[in-house]
């Protein structure tokens, strides 16, 4: 698999991550790591959150619309 933003760029380079939103190949440049907050409790809302995080791998666009910056 290839990048997908590289190949728009007319380079080549191989995807080293997918990003869990779009589905999108990303190379180590192009790849985020971000950290998501856990919450634990019932329905229908989430009662605290947990102290642990999960990493998480967006592309740049995916990225900037989870922070919901424009």
């Amino acid at each position: 698999m290839k990048c997908y933003i590289c190949a728009r760029e007319g380079r080549d380079s191989d995807a080293v991550a997918v990003c869990i939103v779009c589905g999108m190949g990303l190379c180590m440049d192009h790849a985020i790591r971000e950290e998501n907050d856990v919450w634990e409790g019932g329905y229908p809302f989430p009662a605290k959150k947990v102290k642990q995080r999960l990493p998480r791998i967006l592309c740049p666009e995916c990225s900037v619309a989870m922070k919901g910056d424009s």
